[in-house]
């Protein structure tokens, strides 16, 4: 089975680098990023299936980031992480095309669950659209 990769932006760099550690011990391969725009640059080069990205951060922020994200990589999925939570950056953000939507503090296990669910979802997808590329000649409705 392919490994979740995984990438962490937040301007927190103790956040980052503590949560990435732990991720990593559960067999996650982890990038991490201290901005938006560090994080675009990443996924020019850098195979990612889902991101957990902080919404609250300095220059680019996090909804701006993940619109850029959507329209560049969109099968890559998107989580946000925030400690300032509201139900209308919830709704914005899941409108914006944000798989999920998780709350500081939250815990590793809850994170990574969030960030295993959407990886399947990537999966089932791709599956779904190679299965519509494989030559079958009848994409998936009936004649």
């Amino acid at each position: 089975m392919e490994k979740l990769k995984l990438m962490l932006v937040d301007d927190e760099k103790r956040y980052l680098q503590t949560t990435a550690k732990l991720m990593e011990k559960k067999g996650i391969e982890v990038v991490t990023a201290q901005s938006g725009e560090q994080a675009l640059d990443l996924l020019r080069t850098r195979e990612v299936h889902v991101v957990i990205l902080d919404i609250k951060m300095p220059g680019m922020d996090g909804f701006r980031t993940l619109r850029a994200i959507k329209t560049l990589y969109p099968p890559v999925e998107v989580i946000l992480l925030t400690g300032h939570a509201t139900m209308d950056s919830a709704i914005d953000g899941l409108q914006s095309g944000a798989f999920d939507y998780v709350i500081k503090p939250a815990d590793i296990d809850e994170i990574v669950n969030k960030a295993y669910e959407a990886f399947q979802k990537r999966r089932r997808l791709e599956e779904k659209i190679r299965g519509l590329t494989s030559g079958s000649g009848r994409h998936g409705l009936d004649e």
